[in-house]
C-alpha cells in the first residue's frame, strides 16, 4: 500500500509503506490515517497535505536508472508523432534502464525490448515490476536478431543504429515508424544517409527539443534561469 502526499507549497512525499508511520521534516503521519485512499491528512504538528494513491507517472518517476535514459520531453514527441495506441506492437532496441520501454508499454498493446547488457536487463525487469506492467518481453540480445514482424514502431537508442537498419525495416509493417535517438549530429548524418539508401524507408525529419520552465509567483512571471537543453536528436523514418 503506497501513498502520495503533496502540499500547496510544492512539497511532495512518496510513502512506500502506508502500513507504517511516516516521518518527515514537518512531523509524523500516522499509519492509521493512510487507510483512506485519498483526502486531506495532517502531521502531528498540524501541517496539512493532500493524499492520494500513486498513478503510473508517480511510480515511473521513481524508476531505477543504470544507463542514460530517453527523457519524458522526447518520449512525448515519439508518442505524438507516431500515434501508437492500445492496438500497437512496438520494439524498443537499446532498452537501457527501460524508461522508454515502460512509457511505451503504458499505452500500447505489446512491447519487446532488446538489450545486450545483462546488468541493464535486470534494471529493465526491476522497473517493469515497479510499474506492474505485464505486456513487455525483454530479450537479452541484439536487435540485429529481431524476429518480430508487422511491427508498428521500432525505436533505436544505441550506437551505430544504421547497422541494423535493413533488418529492422523488414520487421516494420507498411506505414510503420522507426525512430532513432542519438546524441551527436554527426551520428544523425550517417544514419540519415543510410536511410536514404534504403528503398523501403522514407526519411521524415530530425528534431531536437528544449524544455524551459517558467516561474509564476504573484507578480513574477519569467523564464527560469536554468533549462533542459540538448539531450538528443530524434530522427523519424517511415516504412513504405
Amino acid at each position: 500500500m503506497q501513498r502520495i502526499l503533496i502540499d500547496r507549497e510544492g512539497n511532495k512525499f512518496f510513502v512506500s509503506d502506508a502500513n507504517r508511520d511516516y516521518h518527515c521534516q514537518f512531523g509524523i503521519f500516522k499509519a492509521n490515517d493512510f487507510k483512506k485512499k485519498s483526502g486531506v491528512i495532517k502531521t502531528n504538528t498540524g501541517k496539512e497535505f493532500y493524499m492520494f494513491e500513486p498513478t503510473f507517472i508517480d511510480l515511473y518517476n521513481r524508476k531505477k536508472r543504470s544507463a542514460q535514459i530517453v527523457l519524458k520531453k522526447d518520449i512525448g514527441l515519439i508518442l505524438a508523432e507516431t500515434g501508437v495506441n492500445k492496438e500497437s506492437v512496438v520494439v524498443d532496441a537499446g532498452g537501457g534502464s527501460g524508461a522508454l520501454t515502460c512509457a511505451l508499454a503504458n499505452i500500447t498493446k505489446e512491447v519487446v525490448s532488446y538489450e545486450i547488457k545483462p546488468e541493464f536487463v535486470k534494471t529493465i525487469e526491476h522497473n517493469i515490476s515497479l510499474l506492474g506492467l505485464t505486456n513487455i518481453t525483454v530479450k537479452n540480445k541484439s536487435v540485429g536478431l529481431i524476429s518480430e514482424k508487422n511491427v508498428d514502431l521500432i525505436t533505436l537508442d544505441m550506437l551505430n543504429p544504421e547497422k541494423v537498419l535493413t533488418k529492422c525495416a523488414k520487421s516494420l509493417k507498411a506505414g510503420g515508424f522507426l525512430v532513432a535517438y542519438m546524441p551527436s549530429v554527426t551520428q544523425v548524418c550517417v544514419f540519415v544517409k543510410a536511410v536514404n539508401k534504403n528503398d523501403s524507408l522514407i526519411y521524415m525529419k530530425t528534431v531536437e527539443l528544449m524544455e524551459r520552465e517558467w516561474k509564476i509567483d504573484g507578480k513574477i512571471a519569467r523564464p527560469e534561469f536554468r533549462m533542459l537543453g540538448h539531450t538528443g536528436f530524434l530522427v523519424f523514418v517511415r516504412r513504405v
